[in-house]
């Protein structure tokens, strides 16, 4: 490996950017809630709600962006993961679930996630589909922006919705947002990271394959989303109490954080494998 590559592999192990975009943009939102409440300006609800529900999703892309190794991949790139991630995401999901979701309650919360893991992978579908993705650390990173897009989008949802039912609450709608904010980096990011990692690294340079593999992890992250929504209906069917919900979905956190750090040190040692051959990184994102 060169010398130049060995120093920007340190270089990015320490660097703590992602750090200070969390604590910037957290004062910023403290500012910003002071503010509405001090002067009840709804001019600057928008922009303070949005903050708050971007602020964790974006954190935790910039986290991995920053330790993409030797990816090429490029920040607008992954910007446009972001970007079409939450927004075909959010919009596909919103479609599809009135027309194929049923009544039962437990089998309701398997096939959301079985709807919303697809969606999310429309928006890297249509960043990589004219480029080479055959890097699990570009799926892994486009994965993890593509799914966090879809989370920052959907957390704001739920605190518009917070605020109009509890008829304008603040508190209700910071409440809202620093729940979503704190179980951010569990779901939607996660899950997606697993997945497209896994989808690059069966894939050829400029085309998507679906294997039993990127199927098998497809049913296992939409299993994992079924059974963080669904914890309460899943224990009921072996007589467990529901006090215990929390402690299965920490269980459920558990595995993925597990299986999304595996896919990251699989990565790392596939894109060392790659130098050793003389294998280029794709780079073809600008």
């Amino acid at each position: 490996m060169e010398e130049q590559e060995i120093q920007d592999m340190r270089r990015q192990k320490g660097d703590l950017s992602w750090l200070k975009v969390f604590t910037g943009g957290l004062l910023l939102y403290i500012f910003g809630v002071f503010a509405l409440a001090a002067t009840r300006n709804t001019n600057i609800f928008p922009t303070v709600v949005m903050l708050g529900n971007f602020l964790v999703p974006i954190t935790y892309v910039a986290f991995f962006y920053q330790r993409r190794h030797l990816s090429k991949l490029d920040m607008p790139t992954t910007a446009w993961a972001f970007f079409y991630g939450g927004l075909l995401g959010v919009l596909a999901a919103a479609t599809l679930e009135p027309i194929f979701l049923s009544q039962h309650k437990l089998f309701f919360s398997f096939e959301v996630g079985l709807i919303e893991e697809f969606a999310k992978i429309l928006g890297v579908l249509v960043i990589a589909k004219r480029c080479f993705h055959d890097s699990e650390m570009d799926g892994l990173i486009l994965g993890a922006a593509s799914g966090m897009g879809f989370a920052a989008l959907e957390s704001t949802g739920y605190a518009f919705t917070a605020f109009l039912a509890s008829g304008g609450s603040l508190t209700q709608t910071v409440l809202i947002t620093l729940f979503r904010g704190v179980i951010a980096p569990i779901g939607h990011g996660t899950w997606t990271a697993i997945l497209v990692s896994v989808m690059f690294r069966e894939s050829g340079p400029r085309i998507f394959h679906t294997n039993y593999k990127v199927i098998g992890a497809y049913l296992t992250v939409a299993i994992l989303h079924g059974l963080w929504n669904g914890m309460p209906e899943v224990l009921s069917i072996f007589s467990i109490s529901t006090v215990n919900v929390v402690t299965g979905q920490m269980l459920v956190a558990a595995a993925g954080f597990f299986l999304l750090w595996r896919r990251y040190e699989e990565a790392k040692s596939l894109q060392i494998e790659r130098l050793e051959k003389g294998i280029p990184q794709a780079d073809c994102w600008k």
